[in-house]
């Protein structure tokens, strides 16, 4: 029988900021290497990363450098919960794509000017707007969006697991 070890808090907040940080690290090299530009959603899907990492930081270094159980209890729970909130905004980002359900008006549609001229100049005055409801990439049927709900699970998962016990 193959026994795991148990998660500690230090090693649970280490693994969400790395976990978080090579995920928010890979949606940028998606972004700037590769050319897919982020809707709306999707900037907006890695704030709890840009929060995540350093809160788990300093979970990490609290947790390591002997802080009481009660604040490392409490910032892992919080990393639990926000990545909750991650996996929620993925979920529903997902499920705009899947056209499930209707996603913000301003990247999943919007009002097409009627005449040409109107038309030319709101492209030439607006930057290019990325829809919300049309998935940029899909690897095993979910989209970028999808994997962010994956992923965003597994770090609650761990924040929760890392969690002190009596």
């Amino acid at each position: 029988m193959v026994r795991s070890l148990p998660l500690t808090p230090v090693s649970a907040a280490l693994l969400v900021a790395l976990g978080a940080a090579g995920t928010v690290g890979m949606a940028l090299v998606f972004e700037h290497v590769f050319g897919y530009a982020p809707c709306p959603l999707c900037l907006q899907e890695r704030w709890p990363y840009y929060i995540g990492v350093p809160l788990a930081l300093a979970v990490f270094y609290a947790a390591r450098g002997g802080a009481s159980r009660r604040s490392v209890m409490i910032g892992l729970f919080l990393l639990a919960l926000l990545f909750i909130v991650s996996a929620g905004l993925g979920t529903y980002h997902a499920g705009v794509e899947w056209k499930l359900w209707a996603g913000p008006s301003d990247c999943s549609g919007g009002s097409v000017t009627s005449n040409a001229g109107g038309l030319m100049g709101q492209l030439q005055s607006q930057a290019r707007i990325v829809r919300c409801d049309e998935a940029a990439w899909r690897f095993a049927g979910l989209s970028f969006a999808g994997w962010n709900a994956v992923i965003s699970l597994a770090l609650a998962a761990i924040a929760t697991l890392g969690m002190p016990r009596r």
